[in-house]
């Protein structure tokens, strides 16, 4: 069964948005108090909460689409890589070759999971 590239598109944005939703809830608890409503009606954490129905939407698209599972889901193994990006563009959080070591690895690993063949 062949993946259409649609479905794998629709993975990378849900790895995006998985990873943007991680950044959401840091910056969120970051700025909640210890009261309930300061978790509740904070919209950081709100908005983490938005970008992880998305990806599950995306995900119930992608696989409507068609698609394997060995192939989509070692893609949003990618989130590990934005949320990296997204932590140095945020809070300035060092990149080092050790880190793209360990991103090449995991594209590496990605690639070999999802062969199709």
């Amino acid at each position: 069964m062949n993946t259409p590239i649609v479905s794998i598109i629709l993975f990378v944005v849900a790895a995006f948005l998985g990873a943007l939703g991680q950044f959401l809830y840091k910056s969120g608890a970051d700025r909640a108090t210890s009261g309930a409503a300061s978790y509740l009606l904070n919209p950081r954490l709100l908005g983490g909460v938005a970008c992880y129905v998305a990806v599950m939407v995306l995900f119930v698209a992608a696989f409507k689409r068609g698609g394997s599972l060995t192939v989509l889901y070692p893609i949003y193994a990618s989130t590990f890589i934005w949320a990296s990006i997204i932590g140095w563009v945020a809070y300035a959080t060092p990149i080092r070759p050790a880190n793209v070591a360990g991103m090449l690895i995991l594209i590496v690993g990605m690639y070999l999971i999802g062969r199709q063949g």
